[in-house]
Parts: structure tokens; C-alpha cells; sequence
């Protein structure tokens, strides 16, 4: 029972550290990453890292959204980025249990790419 709560607390306390712009962590990153969430709430969405690819590749958000990237690629793997295609943001190195988030507040498609790999993904804002 109690190795049940502090599991609970753990993804708990994960998911709340996953919304600010940058912080690491392998710990938070096993809690958020076992989970296959891409909605965490109608303003906050997780894109996971992992395989060299964007889970999910694609998706759609409403204006003023927060998208927050975790890598979830095992410890030793090469750092990636989130980075806009065009001027908008560039997570810089995102090592494993690295998490970056953006806030959308304007309509539009959002292309991005990894710097360091053949990766790339988009964000439709709504």
C-alpha cells in the first residue's frame, strides 16, 4: 500500500514539474513516460521523445496551450531538441529525463525538428 501512494505521489509531483519551460530529471521522466498521455488537461499537452521520434508526430492544440516535451529515451542515448522550424523556440540540449515546455498563443501550424537527428513533428494550433 505504501510503495502504491508514493508511487502516485512520484507521478504526481512528475507531471506537475513537467509544465515549467526547462528542468531534468530521469526520475520524473520513468513516471511520466510509463504513461501514454498525450492530453494531460484541455491546456497542457506531452509530447514524449523515445525511439529517436515525436510521440505524437502531429498534434492539434487551442491557442494559448502549453506542449511540454520529455525524452524518454534510455540513459546513455544522444541529447535531442524541440526546435521550431522557424524563429518561435529551441529547447537546446534535452538529455534523458529532460523536459522543455512552450505555450502556443497564436493560430497556426508549428513545424519543428530535432538539431541533432532526423526528426521532425508539428503543432497545429486551433
Amino acid at each position: 500500500m505504501k510503495a502504491a501512494i508514493l508511487l502516485l505521489a512520484g507521478i504526481a509531483i512528475a507531471t506537475a514539474a513537467c509544465f515549467s519551460e526547462r528542468t531534468a530529471g530521469p526520475a520524473a521522466t520513468l513516471a511520466v513516460c510509463s504513461v501514454p498521455v498525450t492530453v494531460i488537461d484541455s491546456m497542457h499537452y506531452l509530447v514524449a521523445i523515445r525511439d529517436f521520434l515525436y510521440y505524437p508526430d502531429s498534434i492539434a492544440v487551442p491557442t494559448g496551450a502549453t506542449v511540454s516535451w520529455v525524452n524518454c529515451e534510455p540513459t546513455g542515448t544522444e541529447p535531442h531538441t524541440t526546435t521550431s522550424d522557424a524563429p518561435g523556440w529551441d529547447s537546446g540540449e534535452m538529455f534523458t529525463g529532460a523536459r522543455f515546455s512552450h505555450t502556443f498563443t497564436t493560430q497556426g501550424a508549428f513545424p519543428y525538428h530535432c538539431t541533432q537527428h532526423v526528426m521532425a513533428a508539428k503543432i497545429v494550433v486551433q
